[in-house]
């Protein structure tokens, strides 16, 4: 059977995890990575093709975008116009509708599909949340994440003027509710104050208490770990005190490198269009055929 050619677009801790996962995946092979400056190959990318565009890869069946959120659209875009299908981990949970209908007009145009926001959350942990809210129809949902590092939230401070490094940590206090810890390097010249702010003005903040502080190193505080606790109490039924949990802890990039990875499976299984996790069948994200998980996990 012929293995499915996926492309790596980004070659950050997402894209290496992705790489990972996709070596690991016996039904995948790398078709190649495209990152800005193509002239530098790590020793573990030595005999892939890693070019600027996907314009320079053949037979591509999926890119997976490991790019900053706030670029996945414009590549997914140019992955489309050029007829290849897309995965990618977009974070921004208010703006996922905004970026399904533009994703879909294009997909359907290009007669390709996408999946969108296929990381842990959104994504997976959306999926536990379609979950429990069918086992309790009335009820809350409280989403407790960390702590951890929030990779969406630091590359949203890197992209900052002014900032050298960033590291964003979340740090849950219950019910839903979190507190950001931000900790950036500033280069030299930089308003410390100023960045403050703007960090506190960005999307990715504004909602959250955010508190801000300088620090030397930034690297001597990176830890990869975060986890979820999410929690329902409702109603099946007329029955009340129906209680569910769903926990994990987790290497950050590593999961989301994986589900990438599912997802890129997925997606090849899907009509032309764009999905997020909880329209997609679970079965789809596995490899081989459907009778032998309906056997084995039903």
């Amino acid at each position: 059977m012929a293995k499915i050619r996926a492309a790596v677009v980004g070659y950050g801790n997402i894209g290496k995890y992705t790489i990972e996962a996709l070596q690991a995946a016996a039904d995948f092979e790398i078709a190649g990575i495209v990152r800005r400056n193509a002239s530098d190959v790590p020793a573990e990318l030595q005999g892939y093709k890693v070019v600027t565009s996907l314009k320079e890869l053949e037979n591509v069946d999926v890119a997976i975008l490991a790019t900053p959120t706030r670029k996945v659209e414009e590549h997914a875009l140019e992955a489309l116009s050029l007829g290849i299908n897309t995965v990618d981990s977009f974070d921004i949970h208010t703006k996922i509708p905004e970026l399904r209908a533009s994703l879909a007009a294009a997909a359907v145009k290009a007669g390709k599909a996408c999946i969108i926001s296929a990381g842990w959350d959104p994504g997976t942990d959306s999926m536990v949340r379609a979950i429990v809210e069918a086992c309790a129809p009335k009820g809350i949902t409280y989403t407790n994440f960390g702590p951890g590092m929030s990779m969406g939230h630091s590359v949203a401070v890197k992209a900052i003027e002014g900032v050298a490094d960033a590291l964003s940590m979340t740090i849950p206090t219950g019910q839903g509710v979190h507190r950001r810890m931000v900790y950036v390097e500033v280069k030299p010249g930089y308003d410390f104050a100023k960045i403050a702010a703007a960090i506190k003005a960005d999307p990715y903040f504004a909602s959250d208490e955010t508190h801000v502080n300088q620090v030397e190193s930034v690297d001597a505080l990176k830890d990869m770990g975060h986890g979820v606790n999410l929690i329902r109490k409702g109603v099946s039924g007329k029955t009340q005190n129906q209680n569910f949990r769903f926990m994990m802890s987790i290497n950050n990039p590593a999961l989301t490198g994986q589900i990438l990875v599912a997802a890129a499976r997925a997606v090849l299984r899907q009509k032309p269009g764009c999905y997020t996790l909880i329209e997609i069948p679970p079965v789809d994200l596995l490899p081989g055929e459907r009778d032998y998980w309906v056997s084995h996990i039903v």
